[in-house]
């Protein structure tokens, strides 16, 4: 049921009527307000006149290409529509390679025809957009989207997946799935799986609403995309004692919103069915026969976390929702199973595969700071030198590396990182995605969320909230927790990722010597030490291990408590590996440093080819010379080593778009190797980027032989 606080709120909202954009709470036919399952329906159409559009806010090559973003009018009170042009332009920056050298524009992305020598794509895309609340309580709402583009054919209806990419709001991705989805006609079904960009500032206590409004937390009620689910009494003497923090969605929500991924697809896919039958059939195609699954074509895609998300949906789609799956650098968490191993070229078997993501993040998280200097050439490697060096010191002196000198301390790091099955193939990417604070955020959130924390609890004395970043006002509080500038929290909706740092909001050490400081230039109590907080990272890693990882002495109390509750949270999001004889393709960077393929695509494809045998129908696709974040390919010394892995995503739909309509073969498992740019000012053709083939060479073919993948190198 709806509440009553939501119930006011979604009806006091008019329906607003201006020459381009009709915006507001849906009304049937009958003029009464439209509700799917109790929940209000938000729709906004797009025309011509609108100067805006579905798939970039009306913002089209230029926009998104411009290092200038969208800025709001009010900066301290920004439109939704502001909002969404905002959330839309950093969504789509962050997930792919806006440069025109890259390929967008030309290989793909906006103006792209549909195939070779075909018409160019329109550079906007008119249609309907949708937005409703999953209706599961004030912690928890998860926002479900429906995009109907205008050129939607009621004769060849399709439905496209986009849960979003890591923890971001419900434009995670548009820039992916969402783009071929809406040049193709089909609508696109996107959710935020119930993580989203949803921050409460607990000193002001602010929250955001579905659109990205952000409100008094009291009066939002149940319209809150995410309240912290504590006490006010409790609230009010955290603030007390840790002012200017937030609690966001993924972390804090205390509920492991990733064991319902899945679910969430699949309801998003059900929202769209009604969206297509309930709104869009009455007014564009009323004689045509409802949509239904078995008319529409589905297909399951997204990337990352999105990516996974898909996969879990198919596993558990026991209605036939989904026909097919097309997916990039899933984050999957398969089972293990010791019945194969993984073996690359001539390298050594790797037995210890499908480790799951906290296990190996938090291991990079306490290694990658020091074997940062073992790869001199990779971007990034001396940004933070000093601190790099502080690390490798406090791991020699706790007996986690060998080593006189950094440089032998950090090879020594850089060999456990690899031995644990992460591929040397990724040592160039790790260093920038440290500076970025990839496995510093993923380790924090998850620790949180697989342990169903809450935000008062601190998970080993971290926490969010911004921190002065320069000598202003006062040099000796740089580093130090302050308010988020207004201006800054207005937009958050727009620029957060869902996992800090992001959006302003930075990753705090409340333990540091000196008192809580910025994690990154904190001093560890136990070195006395600039380490980048080892001490924070060693407590993460122990809560994976179950052990104290310099003493090997078992946790006990509340640690060990919280490390079982952490286990219990993984066995919740493991995939099985059955697909149930759907359809599916998986693409993956050999160079991928945030979803490592051992632990993966490679050991869901294993398991995969076991639990399902000869009715299997996954394909595999490994491309070497690509990573995890196509965004990083304009950085200096990444677009000579890599191309764009979202070009094989969409090749990718393609395929399965042929299977499934026309009933054309699925591609055999094999190694794709295009080759990257010989210089940053080249421009990326086709010619470097060779095609997935139905039927590759022998050289090139991925296979099972019921005891191992085989990798060809």
């Amino acid at each position: 049921m709806i509440s009553n606080a939501r119930r006011a709120i979604a009806f006091a909202v008019p329906i607003v009527v201006t020459a381009a954009i009709t915006v507001g709470p849906l009304t049937a036919a009958e003029g009464q307000s439209l509700e799917h399952k109790g929940e209000q329906v938000h729709r906004t159409t797009y025309d011509e006149a609108s100067g805006s559009d579905l798939l970039t806010a009306g913002l089209g090559i230029a926009g998104i290409q411009s290092a200038t973003p969208p800025q709001p009018a009010d900066p301290l009170a920004p439109t939704a529509e502001e909002l969404r042009t905002i959330a839309i332009y950093n969504n789509t920056r962050a997930l792919i390679d806006t440069t025109t050298a890259g390929g967008y524009g030309r290989l793909y992305g906006l103006g792209v025809p549909l195939e070779p020598g075909g018409e160019p794509s329109p550079e906007l895309i008119f249609g309907d957009e949708l937005l409703v609340f999953s209706d599961r309580g004030a912690t928890d709402n998860v926002t479900m989207m429906v995009q109907v583009p205008l050129g939607f054919d009621p004769q060849r209806p399709c439905i496209v997946t986009g849960a979003s990419s890591g923890s971001r709001g419900v434009y995670g991705a548009i820039g992916t799935s969402g783009e071929w989805g809406l040049k193709r006609g089909c609508a696109v079904a996107y959710t935020d799986k119930g993580t989203g960009t949803g921050a409460h500032d607990l000193d002001a206590d602010t929250v955001s609403l579905i659109r990205g409004e952000r409100e008094d937390a009291a009066l939002a009620g149940d319209a809150s995309n995410f309240t912290a689910p504590i006490d006010p009494a409790d609230q009010s003497s955290f603030n007390e004692e840790t002012p200017f923090r937030f609690a966001f969605k993924h972390a804090h929500s205390e509920d492991n919103p990733e064991r319902l991924w899945g679910r969430h697809v699949l309801e998003s896919i059900r929202f769209a069915f009604f969206v297509l039958n309930e709104v869009i059939r009455p007014e564009r195609f009323p004689e045509a026969a409802r949509f239904r699954p078995e008319n529409t074509i589905v297909i399951g895609s997204s990337v990352s976390n999105g990516g996974g998300a898909t996969i879990l949906a198919a596993e558990r789609d026991g209605r036939g929702l989904i026909d097919g799956v097309a997916v990039s650098e899933p984050n999957v968490n398969p089972v293990f199973d010791d019945r194969f191993v993984i073996q690359q070229g001539e390298r050594d078997p790797l037995a210890e595969h499908s480790r799951p993501l906290y296990h190996y993040t938090t291991l990079l998280n306490v290694f990658q700071g020091c074997a940062n200097l073992a790869n001199p050439d990779a971007p990034s490697s001396n940004a933070f030198e000093a601190l790099y060096q502080g690390r490798c010191e406090a791991l020699a002196e706790k007996g986690l590396v060998a080593g006189d000198t950094p440089e032998e301390q950090a090879a020594d790091a850089q060999r456990i990182i690899n031995e644990a099955g992460i591929l040397p193939e990724q040592n160039f990417v790790q260093p920038f995605q440290w500076v970025l604070n990839v496995p510093q955020a993923i380790a924090v959130t998850y620790a949180n969320a697989y342990g169903r924390a809450s935000v008062l609890d601190d998970v080993c004395g971290y926490s969010f909230g911004f921190t002065v970043p320069g000598a202003d006002p006062v040099p000796e509080n740089v580093f130090q927790p302050a308010p988020l500038p207004e201006g800054v929290e207005a937009i958050i909706f727009g620029t957060s990722s869902g996992i800090p740092p992001t959006g302003g909001v930075d990753l705090i050490n409340n333990e540091s010597a000196d008192g809580p400081l910025s994690n990154r230039f904190s001093i560890s109590p136990s070195t006395g030490l600039a380490d980048e907080n080892l001490d924070g990272a060693l407590c993460l890693w122990a809560l994976a291990l179950g052990e104290d990882p310099v003493t090997g002495k078992p946790l006990s109390g509340p640690e060990r408590a919280l490390s079982r509750r952490i286990e219990r949270g993984i066995e919740k999001v493991l995939a099985e590996g059955d697909l149930d004889g759907t359809p599916a393709i998986i693409v993956t960077g050999r160079a991928d440093g945030t979803i490592p393929p051992n632990h993966g695509s490679r050991a869901y494809f294993g398991l995969n080819k076991l639990v399902e045998g000869d009715e299997s129908k996954l394909s595999y696709i490994e491309v070497t010379n690509a990573q995890h974040l196509d965004a990083l390919i304009p950085v200096p010394g990444f677009s000579t080593e890599y191309v764009p892995l979202h070009h094989y995503l969409l090749e990718a739909l393609d395929l399965m778009f042929a299977h499934l309509q026309e009933s054309e073969a699925l591609p055999e498992s094999q190694v794709v190797r295009p080759q990257p740019r010989a210089t940053a000012e080249a421009v990326l053709t086709l010619d470097d980027l060779p095609p997935i083939e139905q039927a590759p060479d022998e050289g090139d073919l991925i296979l099972f032989t019921g005891d191992a993948v085989v990798i060809p190198e």
